[in-house]
């Protein structure tokens, strides 16, 4: 009862504001103050404003609201552990198993080229002839961030 009659005080001030501003000449804004000015009416007329009362002011829903916030904290908390657990590559103990599961290098002589030319086979480097169909391609720099990385 007391929230009907807050709305209606505030619908005659709105509306009141509506006609001193077509008074003054400015018929657009007028029709913009007395629309907003008649949405609290509207809202007790159609019962939004009593439901609305109800929800605000019983403990219950407030405690709902409560449980509803925690929820999404622990959410969020449980998002950002799981983001830096996958980041730091999990505990030591699942790092430890990954790496007993990781398989053995395919091609253990493929970092061979960065050691130098022939170094792998014991031959010296002015031994090595480079093809002549195919252009040798320099993949040091490659290499290097690669092993940077510990790939």
């Amino acid at each position: 009862m007391l929230t009907s009659t807050v709305c209606a005080a505030v619908s005659a001030a709105g509306l009141g504001i509506a006609a001193l501003t077509a008074y003054r000449r400015r018929f657009l804004a007028a029709t913009r103050i007395a629309a907003f000015s008649l949405v609290p009416v509207g809202l007790v007329m159609t019962g939004v404003v009593d439901w609305i009362a109800g929800l605000v002011f019983k403990p219950m829903v407030w405690a709902g609201f409560g449980v509803l916030a925690l929820s999404a904290v622990l959410f969020m908390i449980g998002r950002v552990a799981e983001r830096h657990a996958v980041k730091a590559g999990g505990s030591r103990k699942e790092r430890r198993a990954a790496a007993r599961r990781q398989p053995a290098a395919v091609a253990p002589a493929a970092s061979a080229p960065s050691l130098g030319a022939g170094a792998a086979t014991g031959q010296p480097a002015a031994r090595a002839k480079p093809k002549a169909s195919a252009p040798q391609e320099d993949f040091s720099d490659i290499e290097a961030i690669l092993k940077k990385h510990g790939i």
